[in-house]
């Protein structure tokens, strides 16, 4: 059984990935294990972080199961951000994915009750 979640980003510009992020996540890092890595914890035993790793920079794909997706569209596009795309799916399931400046993508899903 898994307990927690540790997702990684690997980014080139760190200091245009933390701002970036922060707008996507609404919040500073929790915190920063050293100087080109970013910590946001998004939910109980669940973090994403951002690193400098520019040879690996604009390949990572995340999606986080949100309860509200709405919600959290509404509140980052309230902070300045605007998806690259929203899916719905046959089974109910809809998604939001945002491009970071390198091309990395964090979607949010939300599953139906």
């Amino acid at each position: 059984m898994i307990t927690h979640l540790f997702a990684g980003v690997a980014v080139d510009d760190f200091g245009a990935a933390v701002q970036w992020y922060g707008k996507l996540f609404g919040a500073e890092p929790s915190s920063f294990p050293h100087e080109t890595e970013a910590v946001w914890e998004v939910g109980d035993g669940r973090l994403v972080y951002v690193v400098r790793r520019p040879e690996r920079a604009g390949h990572a794909v995340l999606t986080l199961i949100v309860d509200d997706l709405d919600e959290v569209a509404a509140g980052i596009a309230e902070r300045g951000l605007e998806p690259v795309a929203r899916e719905q799916y046959a089974n109910g399931v809809r998604k939001t994915t945002y491009a970071d400046p390198e091309g990395n993508e964090v979607g949010f899903g939300e599953v139906p009750r």
